[in-house]
């Protein structure tokens, strides 16, 4: 058997198995080299070349500069800037859809999805819409966003890389934008004339929680108002150049100083100093709280006490969890009381209840099923309430932080670093892998992410894939197997290139509502770098349409992780997608066809 015949049979065997969906992507993708390997087509150092690509190194660098967004919350803040807006269901749609594509641009579909999936829903179900109506939408924006920016997607710096190693140019930063532009602008029109044709009216059995007023509702269930009061610290005050925790320690007994504001009442004060204006919330007895006034000479706000409080005990430092003793936990027996700490200091019992009532503020004994409102830092919450065997969280502090926390310095960094990755890949001044590599490295340097948050922010799964199919991806174009595929699409083609690209086309997006999109690419880009050479024609248009096919992965959940995502949240079917998204595959046709070869020329 010839090498080309070896490396079409493996190929089919791989197309098989990721339709199968019953083996591991992962066992796929190093199974394909290996067999390759055992065959002869490939020696031991081809194989395991992929992982030695600077596309491989790009993508991963992607994925850890995506997590340091997301970890700061720029990407959730980003998203709440919506939930205050409304209007009908036509600019709840272009509402939902264009953050989708923006964040898209700068991170992965599967990132800007998760971000704005509980606020979307959220959306919906404030205006009385069915999410079904908005979800699907959000991930098919994010698909045309991919297209805006050379780091949309991996897929984009794969026809970069191939168009460079071709003996073309590679696409520019921006080179996207021309074709993602129109594909996002035709996705919204087609979402806004005709969705609600095209989408179900369905109300899924479960959707994401809505925490926007999770602090307000924790207040007032567990009745933290009650002994609670807000006073302003006016100009001459003894309190003025001291930190809150400095008028904790001199504070009377029965007293808490629980926090302080700046002068506006919603921005935390946290460590600082005080300053003329700030307002200090504090928690005690009447009597404690009229002589701890009068020593500091401080005056009584009026203003509205439970958004003072929400903001103190919920800001981006530091956050309230609610979790339920569980039937076996080691904590069974323990003597607690509200305004007890743990042993690091690090985390505060606010309020105990039982059976639905608050337990006293004296100690109790803990029992199976009683509730705990936690306050402390978002570090402490995730670390303190990690062993599930002792506690049951409610709503995860990652929950929690996500969609209430606000951007702090930790973000403006996190923004300065994507700006400068943005930079050096807009002007050329470095290799992409570079670029990358640096803002990953800028992101843990910066204590952006932790080194572990930075493994954790990597889709492992992607970077096998592309690792190891790029063997398969070599030997198909060096075999002569993808020559083989290309003489007969340029052979139906005819000569004709608007012919050629609809081939390309549609090979591509076949493909890619069965198999990873990822995968795909990989698959079909040697083919269109043989087609082109065979057809005597410019690789550029071939590779563009490979880009733009691939994000066209609309037809089948089963196509991108992002699709599969929102199946439960918006209560969809099969059916569902495939209804949708045929108009919506048209569009991102006829943009190929018509925008491609005037951009990049035969």
């Amino acid at each position: 058997m010839s090498d080309a015949a070896v490396c079409l049979t493996v190929l089919a065997a791989v197309i098989v198995l990721f339709v199968w969906n019953r083996l591991p992507v992962e066992a796929v993708a190093f199974g394909s080299a290996l067999v390759l390997y055992a065959t002869g087509v490939l020696d031991a150092g081809e194989v395991f070349a992929g992982f030695g690509d600077p596309v491989v190194t790009f993508v991963a660098a992607l994925f850890v500069v995506s997590a340091a967004l997301q970890a700061t919350g720029l990407t959730a803040w980003a998203g709440r800037r919506l939930s205050g807006r409304g209007g009908g269901p036509a600019r709840l749609v272009v509402l939902a859809m264009l953050p989708a594509a923006g964040l898209t641009a700068l991170i992965t579909v599967t990132g800007a999805v998760a971000a704005l999936l509980p606020l979307v829903v959220m959306l919906a179900t404030r205006a009385g819409l069915p999410p079904s109506r908005l979800v699907l939408p959000l991930v098919y924006a994010g698909h045309a966003g991919s297209l805006l920016l050379l780091i949309g997607s991996p897929i984009n710096v794969i026809a970069s890389e191939a168009a460079a190693e071709s003996g073309g140019h590679p696409f520019g930063f921006f080179d996207f934008t021309v074709v993602g532009l129109p594909v996002l602008a035709g996705t919204v029109g087609l979402t806004v004339l005709f969705g609600h044709r095209l989408l179900p009216r369905r109300t899924p059995g479960c959707i994401p929680s809505d925490l926007s007023r999770h602090a307000r509702t924790l207040i007032a269930h567990y009745g933290l108002e009650q002994g609670a009061a807000s006073l302003q610290v006016p100009a001459g005050s003894g309190a003025v150049g001291l930190a809150a925790e400095e008028l904790t320690a001199g504070a009377p007994a029965g007293l808490a100083v629980v926090g302080a504001l700046t002068a506006d009442g919603h921005d935390p004060r946290g460590d600082g100093a005080l300053q003329a204006g700030d307002i200090l919330i504090v928690r005690g007895e009447r009597a404690a709280t009229e002589e701890f006034a009068a020593a500091y000479g401080l005056g009584h706000l009026p203003a509205p006490l439970r958004e003072h409080l929400a903001d103190v005990l919920v800001n981006r430092d530091s956050g309230l969890v609610e979790v339920v003793v569980s039937p076996r936990s080691t904590l069974i027996g323990e003597r607690v009381f509200p305004g007890m700490a743990t042993a690091d200091g690090d985390l505060v019992i606010l309020a105990v209840h039982r059976s639905g009532r608050e337990a006293g503020p004296e100690r109790a004994a803990l029992r199976a099923g009683d509730t705990l409102l936690v306050q402390g830092g978002w570090q402490a919450l995730d670390r303190g309430l990690e062993p599930a065997a002792d506690v049951l969280v409610v709503d995860s502090a990652a929950e929690v932080k996500a969609q209430l926390a606000p951007p702090g310095a930790p973000a403006r960094r996190a923004l300065a670093v994507l700006a400068g990755m943005v930079l050096l890949l807009a002007t050329g001044a470095v290799p992409a892998a570079v670029a990358g590599l640096l803002a990953a490295l800028a992101v843990v340097l910066l204590r952006v992410l932790t080194p572990e948050q930075a493994y954790q922010g990597i889709s492992w799964t992607t970077v096998v894939i592309v690792g190891g199919l790029f063997p398969l991806s070599v030997a198909i174009q060096r075999s002569g197997a993808a020559d083989d595929i290309a003489h007969l699409v340029v052979r139906a083609a005819g000569g004709n290139g608007h012919l050629l690209l609809l081939g390309v086309f549609l090979l591509t997006a076949v493909l890619g509502q069965f198999v990873s999109n990822m995968a795909t690419a990989l698959i079909v880009v040697p083919i269109a770098v043989s087609a082109a050479q065979d057809a005597g024609v410019s690789v550029q248009p071939l590779l563009m349409c490979v880009a733009v096919a691939a994000a066209a992965a609309v037809l089948t959940p089963v196509a991108t992780p992002a699709n599969m995502m929102v199946m439960g949240a918006g209560g969809y079917r099969f059916g569902d997608y495939w209804r949708y998204g045929l108009p919506v595959l048209g569009w991102f046709l006829v943009v190929t066809l018509t925008v491609v070869p005037l951009v990049w020329r035969f």
